[in-house]
């Protein structure tokens, strides 16, 4: 199956769908990403969309394919067309986009001892009063 991100206003995802492979093939058993948009625009009146691949994460795929727009798209996310990049919208007014994978790095690193027992947060507020601070641990 093949996924599809409509997008919408300020190029924000509004909506992720599944299209058949099938939908996607030229005359040559070829996948055409075009067939799939083409299909989507008869289908909903909506001309922008783009292909997501479900196995991208931070510029690679999961199980050592060829990785598709960097992440894949989920509702709420920016198509950067410029990157021809998926990635969240920036969590922090401090985070940075990592221009190779197109993930929010926060300015400090996660502390060491992080785990899923050991949960910190970023406070952002900490992290502008004293910017040697911002991760906070979480009482789980």
């Amino acid at each position: 199956m093949a996924h599809f991100a409509k997008i919408g206003t300020d190029n924000i995802v509004e909506e992720v769908v599944v299209v058949k492979d099938e939908v996607l093939l030229d005359s040559n058993n070829v996948e055409q990403e075009q067939l799939g948009i083409d299909f989507l625009t008869t289908l909903t009146g909506h001309t922008t969309w783009k292909q997501t691949s479900y196995n991208t994460f931070a510029g690679s795929h999961k199980t050592g394919g060829t990785p598709l727009r960097k992440n894949y798209a989920v509702i709420g996310y920016v198509y950067d067309e410029s990157k021809d990049a998926f990635y969240e919208t920036q969590p922090f007014t401090s985070w940075n986009l990592n221009e190779t994978t197109c993930v929010w790095e926060a300015p400090l690193s996660l502390p060491s001892d992080a785990s899923v027992e050991v949960f910190y947060e970023w406070n952002e507020d900490l992290y502008q009063s004293d910017n040697t601070k911002g991760w906070v641990l979480r009482e789980l």
